[in-house]
C-alpha cells in the first residue's frame, strides 16, 4: 500500500513552495505532476512548454493558473513570478545545462532530471551559475530518498553482513519508439547509459560509500536495429573503488535488469526490484538465513521534492546536490572511453 505522504500523514503544510515544470513529456504528465499532490511542501504553479494545447489540458487538470504557463521563448520572464521557488528540469538531457542556467539566472531554485548533462563541463557551469545566484541545486535522484534504497546502504554501511567486497547492479529496459530524443545523440548524450545504466552507477557509488578510481567497458549496439544508430544498445562496466572493492554493472536498452547486491563477507543485501517506481524490495542474509523486511511504498518523486524542499526552507545542502550529478557524469565520460579503447581508465573526480 503506497504511503501517501512521504513526511507524514497530515494532509500538508500551509507553507509550500510553487514549482515550475519545464518540458511536458511523459515524464512530466506521468509520475511528476500528478506526484506532486502528494508532497507536503510542494505545489505546482507553472509550466513551460512549447506545446501550448498540452500545456492547457495538464494546467486544467492539476490546478495551474493558464496566465502560468510559459513557453521557450518567455522563459526568462518567470524571474518576474514570485509564486515561482523551483524550477523543476524535465527537458532531454542535451538541454539540462541551458535551461538550469536560465533558471538560475532569473533567481530560482533548480531540480534537474538526471543524468545531470551531457559533459562534466556543462555540469560544472550548472553548479557555477546556481552558486554565482545564491540558489541550491538538486539532481533528481528519487531513489536517495527511498526507503528499500535507504535500508541497502544501511546494511552495508552497519557491517550487519560484514564486509562489502562485490557489487553486482543491473538497470536495463526494452526501449520502444527509434524516433524518440533518448535515442539521439545530440539530445540524450548517449544510450542506456545515460539513461538508465546512471542508476546501476550510482547505486554502485552509494553501495560502496566510495568514489571509483578504475573502469573498464563493453559496450555493443545492433547496427540493423532502427533505434541504435546512434547509441549504445547495452553497456557493461567494472569499477575498481580505493578498498579493493568491484563492482560489477549492466545497462541495457532491449532487456529487463532491475536489480542491486551486496555480497559481503558474512552474507549479502539484496533490492529486487531495485530501481522501480513502485513495489521495491529489500532483502539481507546477516550469515542466520534471508530477512524481507517490509518498507514503506512512497512515491518516489514527491520525497524527492519534498527533501528539495526542506533544504531550500531550512538552508540545508541538498543530499543530492549537483556535485553528485557531476560525479556520475566525469564516470560515464569515463566508461565511455575505456569502452571505446579497450584499456582500463583512470578516474579522477577532483579532475
Amino acid at each position: 500500500m503506497l504511503t501517501p505522504h512521504v513526511r507524514g500523514d497530515e494532509p500538508g503544510s500551509d507553507k509550500k513552495l510553487g514549482f515550475c515544470f519545464v518540458g511536458i513529456g511523459n515524464l512530466c504528465m506521468n509520475p511528476l505532476l500528478p506526484e506532486i499532490h502528494h508532497s507536503k511542501y510542494a505545489k505546482p504553479v507553472a509550466l513551460v512548454s512549447g506545446h501550448p494545447e498540452k500545456a492547457q489540458k495538464q494546467a486544467a487538470k492539476h490546478g495551474i493558473d493558464p496566465k502560468r504557463i510559459y513557453n521557450y521563448e518567455s522563459f526568462d520572464t518567470i524571474k518576474d513570478n514570485p509564486e515561482i521557488d523551483v524550477v523543476y528540469i524535465v527537458l532531454p538531457n542535451g538541454m539540462h545545462a541551458e535551461y538550469t542556467i536560465r533558471a538560475a539566472k532569473a533567481g530560482k531554485h533548480v531540480l534537474c532530471e538526471k543524468p545531470m548533462a551531457n559533459s562534466s563541463e556543462d555540469c560544472r557551469k550548472m553548479i557555477a551559475a546556481c552558486k554565482e545566484a545564491g540558489k541550491l541545486l538538486q539532481i533528481g535522484y528519487r531513489l536517495h530518498f527511498e526507503p528499500n534504497n535507504l535500508a541497502l546502504i544501511d546494511a552495508i554501511k552497519s557491517g550487519q553482513c560484514g564486509a562489502l567486497k562485490l557489487i553486482e547492479n543491473g538497470a536495463g529496459f526494452g526501449i520502444g519508439d527509434p524516433t524518440q530524443w533518448r535515442l539521439k545523440k545530440a539530445l540524450s548524450g548517449g544510450g542506456c547509459l545515460m539513461d538508465i545504466g546512471v542508476y546501476a552507477l550510482n547505486a554502485a557509488r552509494y553501495m560502496s560509500g566510495e568514489e571509483p578510481i578504475e573502469v573498464r567497458a563493453m559496450m555493443h549496439a545492433t547496427k540493423d536495429d532502427p533505434r541504435f544508430q546512434e547509441v549504445e544498445e547495452h553497456c557493461n562496466f567494472e569499477l575498481r573503488f580505493p578498498s579493493g572493492m568491484l563492482a560489477s554493472c549492466a545497462s541495457s536498452y532491449s532487456t529487463g535488469l532491475n536489480r542491486y547486491t551486496a555480497h559481503c563477507t558474512k552474507g549479502w543485501a539484496e533490492l529486487d526490484p531495485a530501481l522501480s517506481y513502485h513495489e521495491l524490495k529489500f532483502a539481507v542474509n546477516r550469515g542466520h538465513g534471508v530477512e524481507r523486511p517490509e518498507l514503506p511504498d512512497i512515491f518516489q518523486f514527491a520525497a524527492e521534492m519534498d527533501a528539495f524542499c526542506e533544504s531550500i526552507m531550512n538552508n540545508k545542502p541538498s543530499r543530492a546536490p549537483g556535485e553528485e550529478g557531476l560525479k556520475d557524469v566525469i564516470a560515464i565520460e569515463a566508461i565511455y572511453k575505456a569502452a571505446e579503447t579497450g584499456q582500463a581508465v583512470k578516474i579522477d573526480m577532483n579532475a
